[in-house]
């Protein structure tokens, strides 16, 4: 049988969720954030899906990844698309799920060493 090294080199996983609280390494954060491999933002301004503007999402295209996980809390909600097109002229996918579930994949596509940043709004 073959063994490989894990060679995960995020600095930054989330190792739980639950109404109110994601657990990024050993942090438990109370307000919407945004991770990515390389870096932790705290307190992202909008703490729900209504408050949700383009003026938000620039911070994720400062970070440069191939794709975005956008969870929109306890629900499933679809942004309207004028507030994703700059995301999109600046050829980013975005993957729209409620915020368990872009835990969830945000992790795998990690640890598959994808650029992945998910901008998280609390369940």
């Amino acid at each position: 049988m073959r063994f490989a090294e894990d060679s995960n080199d995020a600095r930054y996983l989330i190792r739980a969720y639950a109404p109110g609280r994601v657990t990024v390494n050993e942090d438990a954060l109370t307000r919407s954030l945004i991770v990515s491999a390389e870096q932790l933002i705290r307190d992202w301004p909008p703490q729900g899906f209504e408050e949700l503007t383009p003026v938000h999402l620039r911070t994720v295209i400062e970070l440069r990844p191939e794709i975005l996980l956008l969870g929109t809390g306890a629900q499933l909600r679809f942004p309207h698309p004028s507030l994703l097109a700059e995301l999109h002229s600046q050829g980013i996918g975005i993957e729209v799920m409620d915020t368990a579930a872009a835990c969830r994949t945000y992790n795998i596509l990690v640890s598959e060493g994808r650029r992945v940043a998910a901008a998280l709004l609390m369940i």
